[in-house]
């Protein structure tokens, strides 16, 4: 299983926008925040494994 690291680069309502941080990328991908932890807030770091988000 693959390991992906993102940054929270805004919390908007229900959705956050997390951006790639373990590749050059500047893409950003939208993500339901009912799949990612509570206590998440703009710039935090966070790590993608075994299909659950959790802060770094």
């Amino acid at each position: 299983m693959e390991t992906w690291y993102y940054e929270v680069v805004s919390i908007d309502g229900d959705y956050a926008n997390l951006r790639r941080t373990d590749v050059e990328s500047t893409e950003l991908k939208l993500v339901a925040r009912a799949l990612l932890p509570a206590e998440i807030y703009e710039g935090c770091s966070l790590k993608y494994e075994f299909l659950q988000y959790f802060m770094v």
